[in-house]
């Protein structure tokens, strides 16, 4: 039984069934969740004079600032249930796996979309999928609510 959720999202809005999924996989085991977000490598932040407007660190600031807000309302969909929240930054397959050993998580959740057929994930949930030390959790996303097909 996973006590320990390690749940990677983009800052793209995921599916509310991807959100209920997690919750009810958490509430069965008594899971903490920690949501994580990984984000580029920041660096300066140039205008079409070559002035710069920010510097990396200012950049990363940002980004990262960004990213704790989202994170934080995934969190209150998830109410009840124990949430941790985590930013890092560079290859996403990468820090996940990273951030998978760090947490000590025992189940990695992944959101995949709904057009794969066939276990070729391509890009990050592949490469985290094969590589993982802990089992992966593919959940696909059912219809949106609005706008889907």
């Amino acid at each position: 039984m996973a006590k320990r959720m390690l749940v990677p999202l983009s800052q793209i809005a995921p599916a509310d069934s991807f959100v209920t999924a997690v919750a009810d996989l958490a509430r069965g085991a008594g899971a903490t969740v920690r949501l994580l977000h990984v984000a580029p490598v920041a660096g300066p932040v140039i205008d079409a004079d070559g002035r710069t407007i920010a510097y990396a660190d200012q950049e990363t600031l940002r980004l990262d600032t960004e990213a704790r807000d989202y994170l934080e309302t995934i969190a209150a969909l998830l109410d009840g249930i124990p949430v941790e929240r985590a930013v890092r930054f560079g290859d996403a397959a990468r820090e996940i796996l990273a951030e998978a050993v760090e947490f000590d998580a025992d189940l990695i959740a992944l959101g995949v979309g709904r057009r794969r057929r066939c276990l070729m994930l391509g890009g990050v949930a592949e490469q985290v999928f094969r590589r993982a030390d802990v089992p992966v959790a593919l959940l696909r996303a059912g219809r949106r609510e609005s706008g889907g097909r």
